[in-house]
C-alpha cells in the first residue's frame, strides 16, 4: 500500500480597522485572500502568517481559525484563519502582480474564482463556524 499524499494550505481574511478585506491578485486565479502550502515541520498558523507576509508585505496576527475546506479528488486541505495586520506595506511579489485593502462587497465582487468567495464569506459569517466543507 502507497503511503498517503496530501496537500495542506493555509489562508487568511485579513482584516483592518475600516473593515477592508486584503486581497492579492494572483497571476493564475485572479483575486484572492493571501495563503499557500504549509512547510514542513511549520503549524498551518504559522503559514497563514509567512503567506500573507511574502505574498503581500502584510505581518499580521491570527484571531482566529475559521474552518476547513477540504478537495478530496486532489487531497488537498485548505485552512482557514482571520486575520488583523498588525505592520507592513502593500507591497507585490512574484506570487502577486497587485495587493490592496478592498471593501467586504467590493472584494467580493473582485474574487471571481467562487470556491474563494464562499471561502471569505465563511469566515466573515461566524454562524458558519468552525466550517467543514469537502467537495
Amino acid at each position: 500500500m502507497v503511503a498517503p499524499k496530501h496537500i495542506v494550505s493555509a489562508a487568511a481574511i485579513v482584516l483592518n480597522d475600516k473593515q477592508e478585506i486584503l486581497l492579492i491578485k494572483g497571476p493564475r486565479r485572479g483575486w484572492e485572500m493571501p495563503g499557500g502550502q504549509v512547510e514542513e515541520g511549520e503549524s498551518i498558523k504559522a503559514a497563514a502568517i509567512r503567506e500573507t507576509k511574502e505574498e503581500s508585505g502584510i505581518d499580521i496576527e491570527i484571531i482566529k481559525f475559521c474552518g476547513i475546506f477540504q478537495n478530496v479528488e486532489r487531497s488537498i486541505c485548505n485552512t482557514l484563519f482571520l486575520g488583523r495586520p498588525i505592520g507592513g506595506v502593500p507591497t507585490t511579489s512574484p506570487e502577486s502582480l497587485e495587493v490592496g485593502f478592498f471593501p467586504i462587497e467590493e472584494a467580493l465582487e473582485m474574487v471571481t474564482v467562487l470556491n474563494f468567495r464562499q471561502r471569505i464569506e465563511y469566515c466573515l459569517d461566524e454562524t458558519m463556524q468552525p466550517f467543514y466543507v469537502g467537495f
